[in-house]
């Protein structure tokens, strides 16, 4: 039986950024705080995170931890990874003994060491699991999953996200539960313009990657300029750090397709609800497997019609936005085409918009999250 304090939980967290699990990481604490749980996380450095987690009621210990990343997956990687797993238990156990908590949540699955130390420490071991790499060989993604078998019970983002785990590692099938993300709106929604006056204004909000296919929406930009369409997109986010080749390649995109009067790069930004309340139209172009899709429902909260991929958890995300069109993946065509659609039929798009952004707050609550939360962590 699992043993700690069931009032007291430890959350594992691979990094101290903004992305879209950092962001759940930051929703999970509010719910458990507000559930009246003691709440503690570490992470392996200190980062933007770090103050949010604080002002949201968790302490917050930085204890160095192994991280899988894809390039590690190389002979000199795994050495460096074994060296760093070893010199890490000694802190990590010494961690889950000074806090006890009755459970033990381990954010996603790349700092797989905290589900073991927390299984041989007799706590109630949970991963909350935001990758569904279907589109990684089926033998890398094996291996990936493996140590979800060590869990006591999974927590998947998606259905899409679930189905993966069920084909990479079926043993783990019976205790995944899924609990989509929690997505908070802005404190107040700008209704979209009445009236599509030139220019029509596209916003890309995401890392900066091939994988995002910004380039693609680049392309359909390109499209209906051509056609005569006066619209512009902003971009706002930013490459990962080794990355930046690809944000070089996008400049370069722009420059060849003279673009550079209507493409505008932002940056990464820790709130998009003013961009989002500035454009007209999101679109959400990845084009590999993407377990839900944080972007998109932003968009709908926002009142705004979005052209979304295709692919992995992305028609999850939008399930309930009736203003969402679904086109395939790095076709820039289709997504013109979609996009100069919704331009021509605005009063009804924005008319569904602004119903889609009620029905989305409810979709994707804090508080059924939370209540999803609290029943993976029953014993």
């Amino acid at each position: 039986m699992p043993t700690g304090d069931p009032n007291v939980v430890l959350i594992a967290n691979p990094g101290a950024d903004l992305y879209g699990s950092d962001r759940m990481v930051l929703e999970t604490v509010r719910g458990l705080v507000g559930a009246g749980r003691r709440v503690v996380v570490t992470v392996p450095h200190t980062g933007p995170l770090v103050p949010l987690l604080e002002d949201a009621g968790a302490e917050v210990v930085e204890c160095a931890t192994p991280i899988v990343r894809k390039g590690l997956l190389n002979a000199r990687g795994l050495v460096e990874l074994v060296v760093t797993s070893i010199r890490s238990v000694g802190p990590g156990l010494r961690l889950i003994r000074r806090v006890d908590p009755g459970a033990v949540i381990v954010n996603t699955i790349t700092p797989p060491l905290w589900i073991l130390l927390g299984r041989i420490s007799r706590r109630l071991t949970v991963c909350h699991v935001h990758e569904g790499e279907g589109s990684v060989a089926g033998i890398v993604r094996r291996a990936l999953y493996l140590p979800l078998v060590f869990t006591n019970r999974v927590i998947a983002n998606s259905d899409f996200t679930r189905r993966v785990l069920a084909t990479s590692a079926p043993r783990v099938a019976d205790r995944t539960i899924v609990v989509h993300n929690a997505v908070p709106g802005a404190d107040a929604v700008e209704t979209p313009r009445d009236t599509l006056t030139a220019p029509t204004r596209l916003l890309y909000v995401g890392r900066l990657s091939h994988r995002k296919g910004v380039h693609v929406a680049i392309d359909a930009l390109d499209v209906l300029v051509r056609e005569g369409r006066d619209v512009r997109l902003d971009v706002v986010g930013a490459v990962f750090p080794g990355n930046e080749a690809y944000l070089a390649e996008l400049h370069a995109q722009v420059a060849r397709c003279a673009l550079g009067d209507r493409v505008s790069f932002l940056g990464f930004k820790s709130s998009v609800w003013d961009d989002l309340a500035r454009s007209d139209i999101a679109v959400i172009t990845s084009l590999v497997d993407e377990t839900f899709g944080n972007t998109a429902v932003e968009a709908a909260l926002a009142a705004r019609p979005a052209v979304v991929s295709e692919v992995g958890g992305l028609p999850e995300a939008v399930s309930h936005s009736q203003s969402a069109t679904l086109v395939a993946p790095g076709d820039a065509s289709a997504l013109a085409t979609a996009i100069a659609a919704k331009i021509d039929d605005w009063p009804t798009q924005a008319a569904l918009a602004v119903s889609d952004s009620a029905a989305v707050a409810e979709a994707f609550s804090s508080e059924r999250y939370t209540d999803g939360i609290l029943a993976a962590l029953r014993r």
